[in-house]
């Protein structure tokens, strides 16, 4: 198995340490809902988890959630909420996403304000060591200290500089970057060595992941919008503290999701949240559109696309329920060769848009062989089993919650042409009928209205 390493711009035989795989995957910053750039790392890296535990590799998968952040603190004042409160909705949010997703749970969701211990630990350490000093409250990292930075994004210090470097008196040069940010009025805030205040960003994600999986750990994944300065500075904390190399064994980045040319994002405005796309359009379909293009290709959002995908979804579905003749003694259809072909897609560098294209000729085999009689048990079950490492679970779609209101509002509108026209006794049917679904319809003078029993 193959995977390009982000750190060395190429693809490399995968090496497991023991037969086990440690992963883990930055998380949400909750403080608004997720989109579908969102699903898009999370179905590609449950995807890859899934391929690994088909390979027979145990994965310990742990995966953050950013809880206090400035957007998290100005949302909330926004809202008049604590920071807390708002970044919890959030995260439930989140949760019934993925799971609406058929994304599989990590096995660790750490939040930033439950690790402030280890965040200062290794803030301690670095001070120590001189990777890191005090100014005005806060403490910052110093860049210069640690050689390889730039390594993973191939950057250098001057072009960095010009292009994100930010020279502020508090700081003894500009690329150095917040470990602990010292508190203003009114933000939460921790105690620490160095007066109350609360951890940067970057500190984070190394705190949790050194606390949960080890100083080495083998697979570190993120969008590729987090390669510079977000996984940079990890690897220069964490390697500066540590004191060993390498922090990661394999980086894994994913392309990023577009609309209109641009990159999906809160900052820009131009979101798709996952709640609107599930109204819309099943899990499945959502993944079938993520996987198939290349992981580390971008990929424009479109309705258009994701039609085409739904309906992918039903010509694999529609396959699973042929029926062959297998009483005949006529061949069995032979799988092997679509299973070799699905492993060879997914071990270089799990090109889910190639296994996909394994999927449809099995697919068009197996209906091809149920017009010729021949035994496509084995084959379906075979579908079904491949389609299950990309997460695809080919359910028929459940009807969602704006389906079902939209359905009922008809229903209403139905019911008051037909008191229009005096069709009563149909009216009263249609009345007492949602009645019993625990609907309630309600004539007012402003006209019909409904709503659910309490």
């Amino acid at each position: 198995m193959k995977i390009f390493n982000t750190l060395t711009g190429q693809k490399e035989d995968f090496r497991d340490r023991n037969g086990v795989v440690t992963m883990y995957v930055c998380g949400i910053t909750a403080y608004d809902e997720s989109h579908i750039g969102h699903a898009m790392t999370y179905i590609i890296f449950d995807v890859i988890k899934r391929y690994l535990g088909f390979k027979g590799y145990k994965v310990k998968h742990v995966q953050n959630f950013t809880d206090i952040d400035d957007k998290i603190i100005e949302r909330a004042n926004q809202s008049g909420v604590p920071p807390a409160e708002l970044a919890n909705k959030y995260t439930d949010q989140y949760f019934a996403n993925m799971d609406a997703l058929n994304v599989e749970r990590a096995d660790v969701y750490p939040k930033a304000t439950e690790e402030i211990p280890k965040v200062i630990e290794i803030i301690q350490g670095l001070l120590v060591k001189g990777y890191a000093y005090e100014s005005e409250g806060s403490v910052y990292f110093r860049v210069r200290n640690f050689p390889d930075y730039g390594k993973l994004s191939h950057r250098n210090l001057s072009d960095m500089i010009s292009k994100t470097g930010t020279y502020e008196e508090k700081k003894e040069y500009p690329l150095d970057f917040a470990l602990w940010k010292a508190s203003k009025p009114g933000e939460p805030f921790w105690e620490s060595p160095w007066g109350k205040g609360r951890p940067g960003w970057h500190i984070e994600c190394s705190a949790m992941a050194l606390k949960y999986l080890g100083n080495t750990i083998d697979i570190h994944g993120g969008g590729q919008d987090l390669v510079f300065p977000h996984h940079e500075n990890e690897i220069a904390q964490s390697e500066s503290f540590t004191r060993e190399t390498p922090f990661v064994r394999y980086w894994l980045h994913n392309g990023l999701m577009q609309q209109d040319k641009q990159k999906m994002s809160k900052s820009t405005g131009n979101l798709v949240s996952i709640k609107d796309a599930l109204d819309r359009f099943s899990s499945d379909a959502i993944r079938l559109f993520v996987l198939g293009s290349h992981y580390r290709s971008p990929l424009s959002y479109s309705e258009e696309a994701l039609e085409a995908s739904e309906r992918g979804v039903e010509r694999l579905r529609s396959a699973l329920g042929q029926k062959g003749d297998g009483d005949k003694g006529i061949a069995i259809l032979d799988v092997k060769p679509f299973e070799q072909k699905f492993v060879e897609a997914m071990d270089d560098d799990f090109n889910t848009a190639q296994a996909i294209a394994v999927l449809f000729e099995l697919t068009r085999e197996i209906n091809r062989g149920a017009e010729q009689g021949a035994n496509i048990t084995k084959a379906q079950h075979t579908l079904l089993k491949l389609a299950g490492i990309l997460g695809l679970t080919l359910k028929e779609k459940t009807q969602t919650t704006s389906d079902t209101e939209a359905f009922i509002s008809l229903l209403a509108s139905t019911r008051d042409d037909l008191r229009q026209n005096q069709q009563w006794k149909l009216a009263d049917k249609i009345r007492n009928g949602l009645a019993d679904l625990g609907v309630i319809i309600e004539d007012t003078p402003h006209g019909t209205r409904w709503k659910y029993k309490a």
